[in-house]
C-alpha cells in the first residue's frame, strides 16, 4: 500500500498522486502545471503504460490536463469520475489539445525562419480524443468496486460542477485502510452548485490548502458590488473586462448579471451588452444547462422550475469564431466582456486586455485566484505596464478584484471540512498550496487541532499499511535565474504576510463601506480604532 506524491506538492497546480495496491497502479488526478512553479516534479514510479486507473476529482486542467499526455505515452486504463466532470473533460481536454497544437504551429513558424529544431506539441487532438474515450462516468455517493481490494466513492465537494472528494477502500494482505482525497474543497453559498459535503471516516486524508493561510472575510454582497462596478464603468463610457475561468466562474458571473438585469440595478444603460468571448466557456455553459437535476442547488432549481434559465438573459452574446471576437473590440458601445483564461495566461482575454488596459475609462475585474507568476497576479499587484504580443501596454484602466468570489474554501472552510470526520484520521497530508502555505496549514492543524500532519515534497513516499513515511520527497528548485539563489523560508513568509496585509487593507475598505449610515457613536469608535493602529504602526 504505497502512496507517492508527484504533483501539487508545495505548489498549487499539477495535482497528481500515485497509489500502488493489490498489484494495481492508480493515479489520483493527472493535472497540468500552470503559472510559475518552483520545484521540479518527480515522475510517477511507473511508466504511463503500466497505470491501471485514474480517479479524477474534477475537470479543471490543473487536475486533468495531463490525461492526454499519459495516453500519448501508453496509458490505456480507465478514468473514473463523475458524469458532469466527464462531460466537462470532453470539451476541456479538446480545448487544451488545440492550444498545444496552435502553440507548436506558432513556434515552428518562427523555428523555420531561424533554422531551429521543430517544436513538438505536448499532445495532440488525437491524444485528447484517446483519453476522452477512457472516461467512466459515475454518480455521487455510490460505492463502486474497481477491482479486488479497491472500492471508491465520489462525494460532492462543491468546487465546480461535478467536482468531488474521493474515498478509497483499500484491502491488501489482510490490511484494510481508507483514504480520502479532498480534491479542491469548495466555498460555501456559491451560485448554481451545492455546498461541500463532509466525509465521515478515513484512516488517511490528502487535502488541499490553496487558501490555507487566508480568510475570504465577511461575504460581500456580490450583486451590489458587481452592479456598482458595471454602473461606474458604463457611465464613464468604458468596458468592464472580466478575466474568468471558462468553466465555473464564467457561469457564476452570468448568474449574477442575470439577477442584476432582472432587478433593474443598472440605471441609464438599459439592455447593456454582455459578451462571453470563449468557445470553451460557451460549450461549458451548455454542459451546465444539461446537468441541472443532479448537480444544481435548490436556489438554481427553483428558477428552472419557474421556467427561468439562471445563466441566460437578454443582451447576452456568445462569441465563438475569431471574427466574432475581433468584432467586440470594434464595437464602441460600453459593454461587459467575460473572457478566458482567468489568470490571463492565454486565450482571447489577452487581446481584450491589449485593447482596454491603456484606457482609464475601462475596468479590469478579477474574480478568481491569481497564481504567482501569472499576468493576472502582476496586474493585481500593481504593474504599471505589461507586455502583450510583443508590445508594451501601459496600465491605465482601473484594476479591481471582487473579494470573496472564490471556488475554493478559505482557511476556516478547510478546517471545517477536516473537522467533519467523526474521528481524527491517522495522518493528514497537506498538498495543493503555495510553498510556505502548505507548511503553515500543516502546523495549524497539528498545533491547534491535534492532527498528525505532513506536507510532502514531490517524490515523497508513504506506506499506508504501516503508517510510515518512507521519504519526505525532493526539494529541487527549477533551474531558472530567479531560483539561482532561493529565498529563505523567512523571506518568503515575509512576502506572504505582506500580501495578507494588503488583502486585509482591502477588507477594511469593505468594512468601512458596510458601516455607511451607521450610528455616529459606532462610526467614531471605528475611526478611533483605525487611527490608533495608524499611530502605532506608521513608520
Amino acid at each position: 500500500m504505497k502512496l507517492v506524491f508527484s504533483g501539487a506538492a508545495h505548489e498549487v497546480t499539477g495535482s497528481c498522486h500515485y497509489i500502488n495496491v493489490c498489484g494495481k497502479n492508480i493515479l489520483l488526478d493527472c493535472g497540468m502545471e500552470q503559472g510559475r512553479d518552483i520545484y521540479v516534479n518527480q515522475e510517477i514510479p511507473v511508466p504511463p503504460s503500466d497505470v491501471d486507473y485514474v480517479f479524477l476529482s474534477h475537470a479543471h486542467i490543473d487536475h486533468s490536463g495531463y490525461l492526454p499526455l499519459i495516453y500519448k505515452n501508453g496509458f490505456r486504463g480507465k478514468i473514473y469520475t463523475t458524469s458532469a466532470t466527464a462531460d466537462l473533460c470532453r470539451i476541456m481536454l479538446r480545448d487544451s489539445a488545440h492550444i498545444q497544437e496552435f502553440e507548436a504551429e506558432w513556434r515552428n513558424r518562427k523555428a523555420k525562419r531561424s533554422l531551429e529544431k521543430p517544436f513538438e506539441p505536448l499532445y495532440t487532438m488525437d491524444d485528447a480524443e484517446g483519453a476522452i474515450g477512457l472516461l467512466e462516468p459515475c454518480s455521487y455517493d455510490e460505492r463502486i468496486n474497481i477491482c479486488e481490494g479497491v472500492d471508491i466513492q465520489f462525494t460532492d465537494i462543491g468546487h465546480l460542477l461535478g467536482s468531488s472528494s474521493i474515498k478509497l477502500w483499500l484491502s491488501e494482505d489482510g490490511v484494510e485502510k481508507t483514504l480520502v482525497f479532498s480534491g479542491d474543497i469548495g466555498n460555501t453559498d456559491q451560485p448554481l452548485i451545492e455546498d461541500p459535503k463532509y466525509t465521515d471516516e478515513a484512516d488517511y486524508v490528502i487535502m488541499e490548502s490553496t487558501y490555507g493561510n487566508r480568510y475570504h472575510g465577511e461575504r460581500p454582497d456580490y450583486y451590489t458590488s458587481l452592479a456598482r462596478l458595471i454602473q461606474e464603468t458604463l457611465d464613464k463610457g468604458g468596458n468592464l473586462v472580466i478575466p474568468a475561468f471558462a468553466v465555473g466562474r464564467t457561469q457564476e458571473m452570468l448568474y449574477f448579471i442575470r439577477k442584476i438585469k432582472a432587478d433593474g440595478m443598472i440605471k441609464g444603460h438599459d439592455g447593456f451588452k454582455v459578451y462571453v468571448d470563449s468557445p470553451l466557456a460557451v460549450e461549458a455553459t451548455e454542459v451546465f444547462n444539461k446537468n441541472t437535476l443532479a448537480f444544481y442547488d435548490e436556489e438554481a432549481m427553483e428558477l428552472i422550475n419557474k421556467g427561468i434559465n439562471p445563466i441566460s438573459f437578454e443582451g447576452l452574446t456568445t462569441s465563438v469564431t475569431s471574427d466574432d471576437s475581433r468584432a467586440i473590440n470594434f464595437d464602441k458601445e460600453p459593454k461587459v466582456i467575460i473572457s478566458a483564461s482567468g489568470m490571463c495566461e492565454a486565450g482571447r482575454i489577452r487581446h481584450h486586455l491589449k485593447h482596454n488596459l491603456w484606457r482609464p475609462e475601462c475596468t479590469i475585474l478579477f474574480v478568481g485566484y491569481q497564481a504567482e507568476g501569472t499576468l493576472g497576479r502582476s496586474l493585481i499587484d500593481g504593474a504599471d505596464s505589461v507586455k502583450l504580443f510583443g508590445e508594451k501596454i501601459g496600465v491605465k484602466a482601473r484594476i479591481e478584484k471582487l473579494d470573496g468570489v472564490s471556488g475554493h474554501a478559505d482557511k476556516q472552510g478547510l478546517i471545517n471540512w477536516i473537522n467533519g470526520f467523526k474521528e481524527k484520521p491517522e495522518r493528514v497530508f497537506i498538498v495543493h498550496g503555495e510553498d510556505t502555505v502548505t507548511d503553515e496549514f500543516a502546523d495549524c492543524l497539528k498545533n491547534e487541532y491535534g492532527y498528525d500532519t505532513f506536507a510532502p515534497y514531490s517524490g515523497a513516499e508513504f506506506d499506508m499499511a504501516t503508517n510510515t513515511i518512507l521519504s519526505e520527497g525532493v526539494r529541487k528548485f527549477i533551474e531558472r535565474p530567479e531560483y539561482a539563489a532561493p529565498k529563505s523560508k523567512g523571506a518568503v513568509r515575509g512576502e506572504a504576510l505582506y500580501r495578507d496585509l494588503e488583502a486585509a487593507s482591502a477588507r477594511l475598505k469593505t468594512v468601512i463601506a458596510h458601516n455607511k449610515g451607521g450610528a455616529n457613536a459606532d462610526l467614531q469608535k471605528l475611526l478611533d480604532r483605525i487611527n490608533e493602529l495608524c499611530d502605532e504602526w506608521d513608520r
